[in-house]
């Protein structure tokens, strides 16, 4: 046998397998990647202070960096059909460089371009991953699904960590000396995966129109999404600046709460994907969508100890649902996966700008108190739309 035929008939060896070394080193760059997208969310009171930001101009900063969210489907469409390898291996290494450079911008202007190419890059990177994940995991792509998710809620839990150790050892401007894990991390990934592509297989049969399969998806899914992730926004962008100027908080404490409210999250990412190929994934997304929402409502009402296992609740419902969105998704668009992933982060990121300029309006209003109880009511509005989802039945326990 010659060494191309050797080759060749090694990658379709690999193709039928569950590829961990390679999937376990995407999931890497993920983990590398959004702890850097996860600084801005921490960094929010020290940039109202220095930026001199109301609450409704601090939450539109993440929204700069979510904008670029619709050019999801177009980059998702890209990976279909081209080998866009690249956007994964430099992105964190880009994200790196642009997210420590926060505390040099001198106006809110300068910071919302910068949070605007931050963006750009998240989605370059996002769109494509899954697609990659999907590649190399066999006929296991649920489970290489859990573990990159799982990846980036872990990165959410340290990000707010390693960037209050880095405020507090070199200030707001010193936070540049952070970038280089980036930058390893995507020498890591060039050496290792610049021949494993993000590309679909060819459709073996055309079946119904594209927009339309994609429509019977995301129509209902809008609506779901929208509602639901009040409460998650509202959380994930706002909680630190909740607990320092509400509650009275230091802000690393505060940013330890949200590391402990991500870190659980990653719990809820590995279990809630599984959980729902056994009772089904409309089933999941009720269940979490009630007890979060009930949470929330404790949460804003409980001082002191009690917090920690309200957070740890929190985290393990309110982020357990994005892997079972993404697997409805891959459910009922296996053809066009990349493609139906850049559609889903596009919302995704999209709902969430939405989410937080409504309840950055709120808390200018009302407080973020009132705020935070009005999220969780709205979010429980959710539950009538979710049984308008496509129906996936429970699977089978293969593979579990």
């Amino acid at each position: 046998m010659t060494t191309a035929a050797a080759e060749a008939a090694g990658n379709a060896k690999r193709a039928g397998t569950f590829q961990y070394g390679r999937i376990l080193l995407i999931c890497l760059g993920h983990f590398t990647h959004d702890i850097y997208s996860a600084f801005i969310a921490p960094l929010l009171p020290l940039l109202i202070d220095k930026l001199g930001l109301s609450l409704l101009m601090a939450g539109s900063l993440p929204v700069f960096m979510q904008a670029p969210s619709l050019l999801g489907p177009f980059i998702g469409y890209l990976a279909d059909r081209f080998t866009v390898r690249y956007l994964v291996i430099f992105a964190p290494a880009i994200t790196a460089t642009l997210a420590t450079l926060i505390g040099f911008m001198p106006t809110y202007g300068t910071a919302a371009l910068l949070l605007f190419c931050v963006g750009v890059n998240i989605m370059a990177f996002h769109a494509p991953a899954p697609a990659m994940i999907a590649h190399v995991s066999g006929g296991k792509v649920g489970r290489g699904m859990s573990f990159f998710m799982a990846s980036g809620e872990l990165a959410r839990s340290v990000g707010p960590l390693l960037v209050g150790f880095g405020v507090a050892e070199w200030g707001l401007q010193g936070l540049w000396r952070l970038m280089f894990f980036g930058w390893l991390a995507s020498a890591v990934l060039f050496w290792r995966l610049r021949d494993v592509s993000a590309k679909r297989a060819p459709r073996k049969n055309k079946g119904k129109p594209m927009l339309r399969r994609f429509a019977r998806v995301f129509a209902p899914l809008f609506g779901v999404m929208l509602l639901r992730n009040m409460a998650v926004s509202s959380l994930g962008i706002f909680m630190v600046v909740y607990l320092v100027d509400v509650r009275g908080f230091e802000l690393t404490l505060a940013g330890g709460a949200l590391a402990l409210y991500e870190f659980s999250g990653v719990g809820g990412a590995l279990a809630g994907g599984t959980l729902s190929d056994r009772i089904g994934r409309r089933k999941m997304v009720a269940g979490a969508a009630l007890i979060s929402a009930l949470l929330m409502l404790i949460f804003v009402n409980v001082e002191g100890a009690l917090l920690i296992p309200i957070l740890i609740g929190l985290g393990l419902t309110a982020l357990s649902v994005s892997p079972v969105f993404l697997a409805l998704v891959q459910d009922q668009l296996p053809e066009n996966r990349a493609t139906a992933n850049g559609l889903f982060m596009s919302f995704a990121f999209g709902i969430r700008a939405l989410n937080v300029l409504m309840v950055g309006a709120l808390g200018d209003a009302l407080g973020l108190q009132s705020a935070f109880i009005a999220a969780a009511l709205i979010s429980l509005l959710s539950l009538p739309l979710i049984v308008t989802l496509p129906a996936t039945p429970a699977a089978k326990h293969e593979d579990l």
